[in-house]
């Protein structure tokens, strides 16, 4: 197709086995509530979300006729059930918590299926997993870069960075079958990512506010005052992507134009060079960007 960048380096691994039903602390990250419950509000998203992605880009997988674009959207598909599979199993370790896990997700889905997909036309809701699709790869690009997860269990860091690899791996495919295969125009686009950055962070920060009821914590405004700092404050996660996030709305903007890849080129010789062991991939790039050990090299392939 015209316009149309190189094929996708997309490889259809089968999602890790990493024990995510044993004695992984609560406050996993750092010991700390709110970054802690900020990733595992995600997680809860996870499943239902990339059902909703695939049903989106499925609505114009017929349409597609370039051969490398179907492939990378069989692709995609295979690893999107994988992140739901995978975040499943997260997922019941939360319900063990208290966590109203399927009144969530049953709510997520009606919101998704029963709002989104019957209201808004086709090629809209193809432009928010687009934009979703952006809004997870600027993290995934992001979060191992500053040793994010370094006091981080190691079975939910490999989690996290296994789903941050494939995010990178995939996330032009949805954007390349809005802008070429379902004509999406730059309203579209522009419109359906604002709607994203607000929906995506106000329905986990609701979940969160549920956590730590369950959770049963104290003083909960400091909490959140210190939590949000850390993400919208000065040098906070956020701040730091917001020139990337911006890109997304310039007419020629493209997902493979932008991010750094030494870090998933990093992890994924650490993953096979480890004989496909996810969690001893995570634990030397995180060991590798934070100055722990050398590591192996990092130059791009």
């Amino acid at each position: 197709m015209d316009g149309r960048h190189p094929p996708a380096d997309i490889v259809p691994r089968k999602g890790p086995e990493l024990g995510l039903d044993g004695d992984i602390p609560i406050y996993w990250l750092d010991g700390d509530a709110f970054k802690s419950r900020f990733f595992d509000a995600m997680s809860i998203l996870f499943p239902e979300g990339e059902k909703f992605f695939i049903a989106c880009v499925r609505d114009y997988r017929d349409r597609i006729t370039d051969p490398a674009l179907q492939a990378e959207v069989k692709d995609f598909m295979y690893q999107e059930g994988q992140h739901g599979m995978v975040h499943t199993q997260f997922n019941n370790r939360l319900k063990t918590q208290g966590i109203a896990v399927d009144h969530i997700l049953e709510e997520q889905k009606r919101i998704m299926f029963q709002v989104f997909r019957r209201r808004f036309p086709k090629t809209f809701t193809l432009g928010q997993t687009a934009a979703a699709e952006h809004l997870t790869a600027l993290m995934a690009h992001g979060f191992f870069a500053n040793g994010l997860f370094r006091n981080a269990d190691p079975r939910i860091r490999a989690m996290y960075a296994w789903h941050a690899v494939e995010e990178i791996e995939h996330k032009s495919v949805a954007f390349d079958v809005f802008r070429d295969v379902a004509k999406g125009s730059w309203l579209t686009r522009a419109a359906s990512m604002l709607l994203v950055s607000v929906t995506f962070p106000m329905h986990t920060f609701l979940i969160m506010r549920h956590m730590f009821a369950v959770d049963g914590l104290k003083q909960r405004w400091k909490v959140w005052a210190k939590g949000l700092w850390w993400l919208y404050g000065p040098g906070g996660l956020f701040p730091r992507m917001i020139p990337a996030y911006l890109a997304y709305y310039k007419p020629g903007f493209h997902p493979r134009d932008h991010g750094e890849l030494d870090i998933y080129h990093f992890w994924r010789r650490a993953y096979e060079s480890n004989g496909q062991d996810a969690i001893a991939a995570g634990n030397a790039v995180i060991a590798w960007t934070t100055g722990d050990q050398p590591g192996l090299s990092a130059g791009t392939t």
